[in-house]
């Protein structure tokens, strides 16, 4: 085995993906089955899962995907979704909580249960997953090759920024703390817990502003570093909190957003 597949390989890994059907998920599903883990996909669209399942079967990758229906979006069906997992399996190395939902009004008249349904998804849904999972985390972890669990937070979640998303940015300010919470709770499981803050990249909830190259072209000359995210820069990042590469990291809010959360337009002296 060469130094960069004993570094960089998730083999004979499994893994879970929630909300993997499209967007960031299937771009981190995908990523882990091309490196060699074996990836349950879910989702509410169990038969969207089912297709991106095959479609990553289909490209003869080292590891192998199954897709099925997961719905967090309530306590029943993530209790559903964990005895759906233990159907296929008594350990799990990786957990990705990838579901996740927004809601987009004007400050004066933002409902009040858009805070209730997507704190439900985003913030309640990957602790509950997170915690009914944990004997399978477990069973997988060892000293020299912990359980990984990802959260995905958000550039919105760092930034004071809420583009009339005044839930969705809180949530995911939510989501970074209680992974940094979960990280030091788990550390003695031989457990990780990280998450992802990405900027834009093109998916179904940012369809209306990166759905078309046009539109992606120009949110891309709002980042730093001028274009969006593309799939393989989530991929890398999957590939190196999964593996041996990642092992020592926990704890940690990782930018995926191309310079947007150092970005300030401050000065002092310079016009």
């Amino acid at each position: 085995m060469s130094y960069l597949d004993d570094m960089f390989s998730v083999t004979g890994k499994i893994a879970l993906v929630t909300g993997a059907a499209t967007g960031i998920g299937r771009m981190a599903a995908t990523a882990l089955v091309r490196a060699g883990a074996t990836v349950m996909i879910a989702s509410r669209k169990g038969e969207d899962c089912t297709k991106v399942a095959d479609e990553l079967n289909a490209v003869g990758a080292l590891g192998k995907a199954e897709g099925f229906a997961g719905d967090v979006s309530s306590e029943a069906g993530i209790a559903a979704l964990v005895e759906a997992v233990k159907a296929r399996t008594d350990r799990l190395h990786i957990l990705i909580n990838n579901a996740g939902i927004s809601w987009g009004a004007p400050l004066e008249t933002f409902p009040y249960h858009a805070w209730a349904k997507v704190f439900g998804v985003n913030v309640t849904a990957v602790f509950q997953l997170t915690r009914d999972l944990l004997p399978l985390l477990e069973k997988a972890a060892s000293d020299a090759d912990p359980a990984r669990v990802i959260n995905l937070g958000s550039v919105m979640g760092t930034q004071p920024l809420a583009d009339d998303a005044y839930s969705y940015t809180a949530s995911k300010a939510a989501v970074h703390h209680l992974t940094r919470t979960l990280a030091i709770e788990l550390a003695a499981r031989r457990i990780t817990v990280n998450a992802f803050a990405p900027g834009p990249f093109q998916s179904r909830m940012t369809a209306f502003a990166t759905g078309t190259e046009e539109k992606a072209k120009h949110v891309g000359g709002h980042v730093p570093i001028g274009r969006i995210g593309e799939p393989d820069d989530i991929g890398g990042a999957t590939l190196y909190l999964c593996s041996r590469a990642g092992s020592y990291v926990t704890g940690a809010i990782l930018p995926i957003d191309g310079g947007q959360s150092v970005q300030h337009g401050l000065t002092l002296f310079k016009e």
